[in-house]
């Protein structure tokens, strides 16, 4: 390694370039890096703004290294509580659907951990509007089992799982329109608009799930999604618009709250 990628350096213009965890960016680009030259481009690039998961190529999510490509929604570790929420009412030899999954480490995650991973099986499906997305979900999804989907919230699903399902992760947009402009940069610039906008009220795509979801849950099936604390009481009348039971958490440690919709058995 030339003096001009050591670790300091390397870490000093990430810190000049905003970085607060520079040191540790530093160490993940050089691990992620087959070459010197590869080492300087990642840097560029992280200097010149992209997430530092589209530049090392993947994100830890519940554990999990999930590829995340350029253009793709970078999972957040406060959407960890949403499946930590999941995992405790998962049933056995669960029917799972990740919808809006982007890079579809929500189910990937699910699926990967207690008390799934080790159980008697498990059925898989995610899908998204973004073919971008499409093809990542595929790498991270396609090889635990399961099936990713192109098409517009539950159109691309099999018709056989209407009435099937048993827990249903919705990472639905939820930012108003009118905020998008006010997100960090690295999220408004290099990740794809339709995964972060809501809508007037940032609940457009929600209505249009909790609508539906009551067709596809199984009796006794989950709908589970994260929204923002001034959403909730809108956010927990449409799931009960939908015929579901809404129960609302919230974490401090991860600063989410999750809504889950529940199917009457």
């Amino acid at each position: 390694m030339t003096a001009s990628l050591t670790p300091p350096v390397i870490a000093s213009r990430l810190r000049a370039a905003g970085c607060v965890f520079a040191e540790d960016e530093a160490r993940l680009i050089l691990a992620a890096a087959a070459t010197a030259d590869d080492v300087s481009a990642m840097v560029e690039r992280r200097v010149a703004g992209l997430p530092l998961e589209h530049v090392i190529g993947w994100a830890e999510f519940c554990g999990l290294r999930v590829a995340v490509d350029p253009g793709v929604f970078v999972p957040r570790r406060r959407t960890e509580f949403l499946v930590r929420q999941a995992a405790a009412l998962v049933p056995p030899r669960p029917v799972v659907v990740d919808l809006c999954c982007g890079s579809g480490a929500l189910g990937a995650a699910l699926v990967s951990g207690p008390p799934v991973h080790g159980g008697d099986g498990f059925t898989l499906h995610a899908a998204d509007v973004d073919p971008a997305a499409v093809r990542c979900a595929r790498r991270n999804v396609v090889p635990l089992g399961g099936h990713v989907h192109e098409g517009d919230l539950f159109g691309p699903l099999p018709d056989a799982l209407r009435g099937a399902v048993d827990v249903l992760l919705a990472n639905v947009p939820y930012v108003p329109a009118a905020e998008v402009a006010l997100l960090p940069s690295e999220a408004r610039l290099h990740e794809p608009r339709v995964a972060l906008d809501g809508g007037a009220d940032g609940l457009d795509v929600l209505r249009r799930v909790t609508a539906e979801a009551a067709a596809w849950l199984a009796p006794g099936g989950r709908l589970l999604f994260e929204t923002g604390d001034r959403q909730v009481p809108a956010a927990v009348a449409a799931v009960e618009r939908g015929g579901l039971t809404a129960t609302v958490a919230v974490s401090d440690e991860f600063h989410a709250t999750v809504v889950t919709g529940t199917k009457p058995v």
